[in-house]
């Protein structure tokens, strides 16, 4: 596989970023989230070719993943925690 570009690595955090928002569940959203951050900072100085290609197709993996757990996380809805409930004014 070709070198990824810079603007195809920032669209695929885009698109890891987004689909984790999805996440029903507020644990699940956050630590997903978090993961994300922290793998791409974690690897923002990597050079060399081979290990950003194996990195992206690691993070194309994941994004696979996240849309699964997404889509059965719907299928089975729980009660909000303390955190998600809204405000009684």
């Amino acid at each position: 596989m070709a070198s990824c570009s810079r603007a195809q690595v920032i669209s695929l955090y885009r698109m890891l970023m987004k689909e984790s928002k999805k996440f029903s569940s507020y644990n699940y959203r956050t630590y997903a989230l978090r993961r994300v951050k922290d793998g791409f900072r974690e690897n923002l100085h990597v050079d060399n070719p081979k290990t950003l290609d194996m990195l992206i197709n690691q993070a194309r993996e994941n994004l696979a993943v996240i849309k699964r757990q997404v889509s059965i996380g719907h299928l089975y809805s729980a009660q909000r925690t303390v955190v998600e409930k809204e405000p009684h004014l």
